[in-house]
Formats: C-alpha cells, sequence, structure tokens
C-alpha cells in the first residue's frame, strides 16, 4: 500500500489582478471604513449622508433654489432616484418643492429654516467627525490624497454649469 504523498503547496497568486485593481479595492475598503463614523453620526438624527449633503448643497444656494435634477448632479454620490430623497426631506420639513409660475415643468428645491436649524446643530460633530476619519493625516498628505483623487476621478466626471434658482420670496425662511 502506499503512502498518500503530501499536498503539494499552491502556488502563491498575486493578491491582486493589478495594481489599478488593488488601488480601487483599497479605496472601497476606506470609503466603507470612513462611512461608519458617519453613519454613526447621522443615524440619530434620522438622515443618510446623501440626505446630509443634498441639504448642506441647498444651504450653499440659500436663499435661492436649485431645480431638482441639477440638486442629483452635485452630490457626492448619484442619487437615481432624487425625488425619493427630496420627498423625505420635505416630509421632515427640512426641504421644500415649488415650482415657479415661469415653467410649472421644472421643481425647484429650497431648505427650510428646520433644515438650517439643523445643519447648526450638525456642523460641529460634522467637523469632529471629519477630524477623526482624517485628522491623523497631515496637512501635506491631505492635499497630496485631495489632487490623487481628483486626478484618478477626473476623467469620468462631467463640469457643472447650471446656476441656482430664485426663490420666492419667504418660501424658506
Amino acid at each position: 500500500m502506499a503512502m498518500p504523498s503530501a499536498p503539494r503547496p499552491r502556488p502563491q497568486l498575486p493578491p491582486f489582478d493589478s495594481l489599478e485593481q488593488e488601488a480601487f479595492l483599497n479605496l472601497w475598503r476606506t470609503y466603507d471604513c470612513l462611512r461608519s463614523f458617519e453613519d454613526e453620526l447621522f443615524g440619530p438624527h434620522g438622515l443618510s449622508a446623501q440626505q446630509y449633503n443634498a441639504l448642506r448643497l441647498l444651504r450653499d444656494v440659500h436663499p435661492e433654489a436649485l431645480p431638482t435634477l441639477e440638486l442629483a448632479s452635485r452630490l457626492v454620490t448619484r442619487a437615481p432616484d432624487i425625488t425619493r430623497l427630496v420627498d423625505k426631506l420635505e416630509r421632515r420639513g427640512l426641504a421644500v418643492r415649488m415650482r415657479p409660475a415661469e415653467n410649472r415643468r421644472q421643481v425647484l428645491v429650497g431648505i427650510t429654516a428646520a433644515g438650517l436649524a439643523l445643519l447648526r446643530q450638525l456642523d460641529g460633530p460634522v467637523r469632529d467627525c471629519h477630524e477623526r476619519q482624517l485628522g491623523h493625516l497631515s496637512r501635506q498628505r491631505l492635499r497630496q490624497l485631495i489632487n490623487l483623487l481628483k486626478s484618478a476621478r477626473a476623467p469620468h466626471e462631467r463640469p457643472q454649469t447650471a446656476r441656482p434658482a430664485r426663490l420666492p420670496s419667504g418660501r424658506t425662511d
């Protein structure tokens, strides 16, 4: 009876198919790790990071408003269902929709006083969150990271050209 032979060692495969794959998977893993800080922050306020981002963008143009599709295009992450995102903000009284008299087909979205108040309440905690996420990096390393990320993203982004629309007076305050 022949003795069973020891299993042959498997050839060591490279952990990634390419340098691009390694970079992408590291980016994805980093995003997941850093996102957990935001989930922790926004969860108690009943917000997603995407809803917070929409409110922040609306605050940036306040007292003006943004067309719905323009708001969607400015979000950090794509919002295939911007209508549902705005519905949730509107139900909570954080955003308001309006149709300008001169173009009833267009829907504008503005931030309400309650939305502005919530953002003021979150301003400090958001800064603290970003500090916990990336504060261990030096200013120089942060600038390098920002430049690398912009370079990686640049060939895949569309330029933004639209301007915020004027709100009817008093609609968001």
